[in-house]
């Protein structure tokens, strides 16, 4: 039967890997069952009903994905949408949340019908392979950044703000800032916790290099019994394994949709399905290119349409669910990495998701420390593609090199390729070569530089 569904032996791939990959995609992106709470409780929702919104929208969606298109991808609340939601358009203009899911509910339906006219696919289509695979990279090194902060390994050393560059730069009379002064620096490795960090980097390396089967995982669960073995993280005074959860919390259809309809929030509604498209886009197509499942360089996707669907009923389903956008998780690229390639590693994360409603005292017992390195890692992974990219050509490869960089630097993957979409057409235009830009390409450059100079 799973053979049938899922088409295992034509992936080269089997039950134990598919199911191996999708507990080590769950694992990497389980902070989020901690994040969705702690982000919109700040906006005034109740953080159990949360808690259940997540993980139940984000299990259902998931199998959805894995039974109905058979990729190995991955759904749950965005953590930049979660931020968006709260401190942009909740706290920042003041609506009440349940506007706000209203906002997000119609941002899913304006998705949808992008999909069924199949603007979606037109968008997928007209994007050149250059710029497909620099979505990739720049997942890669967006992951990685990811990673290295929750590490520990990195951190933030100074906030600048405009104009003071220069003056840092210049202070000391030469051309480089003193170490005190950088941007992003080495974190703390006197702290256990990165000490711990970098044993698992390295150990999770190892055993990559020594191609054994679910690396990341054994990665993760050696780390963590490090951690409490070792005092680095402690067990909490009163352990509960399990927990039912209280179902009658849940905000369930609770979203205010006339309110929604407002005409001062159409910008919030644009700017909702605007991150979704690009977000869930950019990752769709990496992670599928990743699993060998698309090849961007033909240009073929196949499935990605019912992807594109699955997608955007998440949602609107979500926001009926009480929670924020549901959208494809780049994390999904860790159990690719795990060697899934099937529906089946999305099966079993959604089903890891559900079985949290239950044992949720559990997912806190996972530190950061075990989990933060398998996403340097897996952005290592995801640099590979990048020598496909010809950087000789300036009119691909600079557009490129914006949409690699401005992911992890503005911290936004939409940013990275919106700059793309803007440039790409641009370049090819400024050197007299504006017939081998499809003509889509003039409409989403032309849309997206609308979408930041008035709707920013």
């Amino acid at each position: 039967m799973l053979e049938r569904v899922f088409a295992l032996k034509e992936r080269n791939t089997t039950i134990r890997t598919e199911v191996l990959a999708g507990l080590t995609t769950f694992i990497t992106m389980a902070y989020i069952l901690l994040l969705a709470p702690n982000l919109l409780s700040l906006a005034g929702m109740d953080k159990d009903a949360v808690l259940i919104a997540t993980a139940l929208g984000g299990g259902l969606v998931t199998i959805a994905m894995g039974l109905f298109v058979n990729y190995p991808i991955a759904l749950a609340p965005g953590v930049g949408l979660l931020a968006f939601y709260s401190f942009t358009v909740v706290l920042g203009m003041g609506l009440t949340w349940q506007t706000a899911l209203g906002a997000v509910f119609i941002s899913g339906l304006v998705f949808l019908v992008l999909t069924l006219t199949k603007i979606r696919q037109l968008i997928i289509e007209a994007i050149p392979s250059s710029l497909k695979i620099a979505i990739t990279v720049g997942i890669g090194l967006f992951i990685c950044i990811i990673g290295l902060k929750l590490s520990g390994l990195m951190t933030i050393a100074l906030s600048l703000q405009p104009g003071t560059l220069n003056d840092i730069v210049t202070a000391k009379g030469h051309g480089a800032p003193a170490a005190s002064e950088t941007l992003l620096t080495l974190g703390n490795l006197g702290n256990p916790e990165v000490l711990l960090s970098l044993f698992s980097l390295f150990f999770s390396a190892a055993l990559m290099a020594r191609r054994v089967t679910g690396a990341l995982l054994i990665g993760v669960i050696v780390t963590s019994i490090i951690a409490y073995a070792t005092g680095i993280a402690s067990l909490p005074d009163s352990l509960s394994i399990m927990a039912i959860p209280d179902f009658s919390k849940i905000a369930f259809m609770e979203l205010d949709i006339p309110s929604a309809f407002q005409v001062g929030l159409v910008t919030i509604i644009f700017s909702f399905t605007f991150v979704e498209l690009f977000d869930s886009m950019g990752t769709l197509i990496a992670t599928a290119s990743k699993a060998g499942i698309a090849d961007p360089k033909k240009g073929e996707f196949p499935g990605l349409g019912k992807a594109m669907i699955v997608d955007s009923l998440g949602v609107s389903f979500g926001a009926m669910l009480g929670s924020s956008t549901i959208t494809a998780f780049v994390e999904s690229a860790a159990g690719v990495g795990a060697g899934g390639r099937t529906g089946l590693t999305a099966v079993t994360c959604g089903i890891m998701f559900i079985l949290c409603l239950f044992f949720a005292p559990l997912i806190a017992l996972v530190p950061n420390a075990a989990t933060a390195p398998v996403l340097i890692l897996v952005g290592a992974l995801m640099m590979e593609s990048i020598r496909e990219i010809d950087f000789s050509d300036w009119t691909e490869g600079f557009p490129a090199y914006l949409v690699i960089v401005l992911m992890p630097f503005t911290y936004s993957i939409a940013n990275g390729v919106a700059a793309g979409l803007i440039v790409y057409p641009l370049m090819k235009c400024i050197t007299g070569r504006h017939k081998d830009v499809h003509w889509f390409m003039y409409v989403l450059g032309a849309i997206v530089l609308a979408k930041y100079v008035f709707f920013d």
